[in-house]
């Protein structure tokens, strides 16, 4: 249901986004609960001081499997390739079920259990 993205494509474009969801009923719950406003209610939910700290452990993660040698362009921004806020429900519920420390995935997933209103 999620697939991880190495940092940079085959040809060296950076690829900030590390997870993607690709579980079609997981895309489509999720997409529901963003188009009811959930980026909007996570962001407002969510301590800004914890998401800022899951982008900096995301963008460290991505980073990390970048080879040392690299000095091209590299991926920027933290889940989904920002750098505050929340973006996409999307990527932080990827992260979240490939077993990362995110807030907002936490947010979906109890929101999805819940019945997917926000």
């Amino acid at each position: 249901m999620v697939i991880r993205n190495a940092p940079l494509l085959d040809d060296g474009t950076p690829m900030p986004t590390r997870y993607w969801l690709v579980g079609a009923a997981e895309r489509e719950s999720v997409s529901r609960l963003e188009a009811a406003g959930g980026v909007r209610a996570a962001e407002a939910a969510v301590d800004p001081v914890l998401l800022e700290a899951a982008h900096r452990r995301y963008a460290a993660e991505r980073d990390a499997d970048l080879d040392p040698a690299h000095d091209g362009p590299r991926p920027a921004g933290g889940v989904g390739g920002t750098r505050r806020g929340v973006k996409c429900l999307h990527a932080h519920y990827a992260w979240f079920l490939a077993g990362g420390d995110d807030p907002v995935g936490r947010w979906v997933d109890d929101h999805l259990r819940a019945g997917g209103a926000p």
